[in-house]
């Protein structure tokens, strides 16, 4: 069996034990499988696995949470049903501590706070709707928000999300601060990427550990792009 043309250096690869897979998702690839019949990052994974563990069958790949293609950072899979059941009950119940870095080209006012909608999603033309008050068939998003600082001619913003919508991040700060995500033209940034990607990143992730039960903290590095590169200067040793 070839070894499978991914993760060959194993970069993506932030930890991994008997239970848990956690990767750094390059933008550009899905998590799970949709319509477009493109191979998902779950599909690699169990790929991985099988190749790394000379497993005659399948690999059990669990898929617990998502992040938009565009988005780049952390995706935690789960190895085991026990893993699975587990990670879905901390998500569900908001114990999980979520950390994005966004790229936007104004700077948010004001510069810290908290942003709470009710967001509402049409799957037809994939795009979600942000509402400041109540909506009937709104779900309430909420989220807290800090400018970092200047990066280069953009502005480093990060964001904890509390719960975990479709666009969350991408709808709220464009509607609740008016500061689109770099590239993200979906949602008002004027131009795109030259890789198409947006300029979010889910850059750390909290969590007890489903079977061990121990803290567990992973911090993803920001991919190799040229849009990212001043973002760097806020990496604390």
């Amino acid at each position: 069996m070839n070894r499978p043309n991914l993760w060959s250096e194993q970069k993506e690869i932030l930890f991994e034990d008997n239970h848990l897979l956690v990767i750094n998702k390059p933008a550009g690839i899905l998590v799970q499988g949709d319509e477009t019949g493109d191979e998902p990052l779950s599909n690699k994974a169990a790929e991985y696995l099988k190749f790394k563990y000379k497993k005659p069958g399948e690999a059990f790949v669990g898929v617990v949470h998502r992040i938009d293609r565009p988005v780049s950072g952390i995706v935690i899979l789960a190895k085991t049903s026990k893993a699975l059941s587990r990670l879905n009950e901390l998500f569900r119940d908001n114990k999980v501590h979520k950390t994005y870095w966004a790229l936007t080209g104004k700077p948010p006012v004001p510069e810290a706070g908290a942003l709470v909608h009710w967001l509402v999603k049409d799957p037809m033309r994939n795009v979600t709707k942000a509402y400041p008050e109540r909506h009937t068939q709104g779900q309430r998003s909420e989220l807290s928000y800090e400018l970092l600082g200047p990066a280069a001619n953009r502005y480093l913003v990060q964001v904890n999300p509390v719960t975990g919508r479709p666009h969350q991040i991408r709808v709220q700060l464009a509607t609740g601060l008016g500061i689109p995500i770099v590239g993200d033209v979906k949602y008002g940034f004027l131009n795109p990427l030259p890789d198409v990607s947006i300029a979010l990143h889910a850059r750390q992730l909290e969590l007890q550990h489903p079977v061990t039960k121990e803290t567990m903290k992973f911090v993803a590095p920001l991919p190799d792009a040229l849009h990212w590169d001043a973002a760097r200067a806020f990496y604390k040793e």
